[in-house]
């Protein structure tokens, strides 16, 4: 299930944040974090199972869009659907809106054969 980010998260946030290819540098991920917690525009939300194991981050644009800006699963819970159900999940949560995504998200969810019907 998905849960919005607290501080309390910060840690584990930064963990599945650094997956991504465009967020190793340890400054990169604190910025990246401090964006998510002071831009109002911008909203983090968690994947728990028993623990968190996914992330996505996106940006609500003008005009009813999101930009999926982050989508991370810890490696050892890979490969069972779990950024598709993370993606299913925020499509449910703003259903009035259309995606885009990052270039690096676009290949990740091609790469992943999850369905999007917004390119």
């Amino acid at each position: 299930m998905l849960i919005r980010y607290k501080k309390t998260y910060e840690k584990i946030a930064m963990g599945l944040l650094s997956f991504m290819p465009n967020e190793k540098d340890v400054k990169k991920l604190m910025n990246t974090i401090k964006d998510y917690e002071t831009n109002d525009q911008y909203q983090l939300f968690l994947w728990k199972q028993d623990d968190v194991v996914g992330i996505i981050g996106i940006e609500i644009l003008a005009n009813n869009s999101i930009l999926i800006k982050h989508l991370s699963v810890n490696p050892s819970f890979r490969n069972q659907g779990i950024a598709t159900s993370i993606y299913e999940e925020i499509q449910k949560m703003y259903k009035n809106y259309t995606f885009q995504f990052t270039d690096e998200i676009k290949s990740f969810i091609e790469h992943c054969n999850i369905g999007i019907n917004t390119l």
